[in-house]
């Protein structure tokens, strides 16, 4: 089993709709995917179609007990962990707990036979339960938008990376992800150089097409079952083989361009 993080602390940086379209990729090959949705603003959860969501469901006594994961959510062939909004409250009862910060690691070791891949949706922030996502992961994936934004937000990731290995030293980012990428703007495409220049391993560019990311999040429904064989789908095959690649999963995507 192999745990990737998608982090940023920055948000609208398209950690959720990435989460929720490599998953399904990656279920749509044959792995056993388990997706965790550690956002108190459930944007994952949301756009899986997955409503009405206890706080036992979540991943709050996990984080803030250390207890087993609750049992999935099975949806388009993925398991979930869903989230709500009451999962913000583990942020304060986190604090002062030794170790809480392993717990997710510890509660997904307990699993490991169950899934090949499992995919973490972190908070946009350098909380208690980004924390509980970083440490949880064997990688990270980190999107990071062809805009100022993007460019701002690379200090603050570099200290937290900086944070996080003092206490997980095996911590990598596996790849780095462009995104919301727009070759028409002279500012994306200088954006674009800054990153090939600051940024290893670097991804191919994610298009900005953000009205099929909508319409799929409005449906609840993955990219590739909402819109397949579209520019938008062929992007997410792209880059889920080179997610694949990075991170050593060793599956290939079927119909992933060259």
């Amino acid at each position: 089993m192999r745990t990737m993080t998608l982090f940023n602390h920055a948000g609208g940086v398209m950690k959720s709709s990435l989460t929720r379209d490599v998953g399904y990729t990656l279920a749509q090959a044959g792995q056993r995917v388990l997706l965790v949705d550690l956002d108190p603003q459930a944007n994952l959860t949301d756009w899986l179609g997955v409503t009405d969501i206890r706080q036992d469901q979540t991943v709050f006594n996990t984080a803030t007990q250390g207890s087993p994961l609750p049992d999935p959510v099975q949806v388009h062939g993925l398991s979930l962990i869903p989230s709500d909004v009451s999962l913000a409250l583990a942020e304060g009862r986190m604090m002062g707990v030794v170790g809480a910060h392993l717990h997710l690691r510890q509660a997904l070791a307990q699993v490991a036979d169950q899934y090949d891949s499992v995919l973490i949706d972190s908070p946009p922030s350098l909380g208690q339960l980004s924390i509980l996502g970083a440490l949880a992961a064997d990688h990270l994936i980190v999107p990071v938008p062809t805009r100022q934004k993007g460019m701002n937000a690379l200090a603050g990731l570099g200290e937290a990376m900086a944070t996080y290995r003092k206490l997980r030293p095996d911590l990598t980012v596996a790849l780095y992800v462009p995104t919301l990428y727009d070759a028409r703007r002279s500012h994306d495409r200088e954006a674009y150089e800054v990153l090939k220049q600051l940024l290893h391993p670097l991804a191919s560019p994610i298009a900005d097409r953000g009205a099929v990311w909508n319409d799929s999040a409005s449906a609840g429904q993955p990219v590739g079952m909402y819109a397949n064989g579209s520019p938008v789908h062929r992007d997410v095959l792209r880059v889920t083989q080179e997610i694949s690649d990075a991170a050593g999963l060793g599956v290939i995507i079927p119909g992933a361009p060259a």
